[in-house]
C-alpha cells in the first residue's frame, strides 16, 4: 500500500431505536483513536500537504466520510431486520473498499461498524463482545437509557476488542 493508504480502517457506532448516536468510535491504525457520543468537531483551514494542519483536516474529512456511509447504511439496516431473526445482521452496505456490517439488540440498538476488510468471522466475534459490553452498561443502574455511553471502561474495552479481532 502506498503512504496514504488507511489499512486496518475501522469505525464503530452505536445507535439508539430513536436514531440517536449512543456511541462513536474511530478504531482504525491510519487515524488517531477518538471516540465521542456525537458528531466530530469541524476541521480547520486547509494547509500545504504534509504540514499537521493538513492531516488533521484529511482524519476530518475521512470521519465524516464514514459518517455519511454509515448513516447511510441505515436505511438497509432497517430493511435487513425484516429479513432475518438474528441479531448478526452481516454485511448490509458497501460503498467503495467500505464494508458495513451491522448488529441489532432485542431493544432495537444498532451496533455499526465500517471497515476496509471482508472477515465475517471476526466481524460477527467482534460485535458479540460488544453486545456483552453494552448490556453491562445498559443495565447498570447508574446509565440512563438512551443517553450517550461515556463509560471510560466500556470505551477502553471496546478499543481492546478491536486490536484482538481487527489487527
Amino acid at each position: 500500500p502506498h503512504p496514504g493508504a488507511m489499512v486496518g480502517l475501522a469505525t464503530f457506532m452505536i445507535v439508539s431505536r430513536e436514531d440517536v448516536p449512543l456511541y462513536e468510535a474511530d478504531l482504525g491504525k491510519g487515524l488517531e483513536a477518538s471516540s465521542s457520543a456525537v458528531a466530530h468537531s469541524p476541521g480547520g483551514a486547509a494547509s500545504p500537504a504534509g504540514h499537521p494542519g493538513a492531516q488533521a483536516q484529511k482524519r476530518d474529512d475521512a470521519a465524516h466520510l464514514h459518517q455519511f456511509v454509515m448513516h447511510a447504511a441505515q436505511d438497509f439496516v432497517e430493511e435487513r431486520m425484516w429479513e432475518t431473526n438474528g441479531m448478526y445482521l452481516k454485511l448490509v452496505d458497501r460503498f467503495n473498499d467500505l464494508y458495513t456490517y451491522a448488529w441489532v439488540t432485542a431493544g432495537g440498538c444498532r451496533f455499526l461498524l465500517l471497515h476496509d476488510a471482508r472477515n465475517e468471522e471476526n466481524v460477527r466475534s467482534f460485535f458479540d463482545e460488544v453486545h456483552q459490553l453494552y448490556l453491562r452498561v445498559a443495565l447498570n443502574p447508574f446509565h440512563t437509557p438512551r443517553t450517550p455511553i461515556e463509560n471510560e471502561v466500556f470505551d477502553r474495552r471496546v478499543r481492546q476488542a478491536a486490536r484482538r479481532y481487527f489487527p
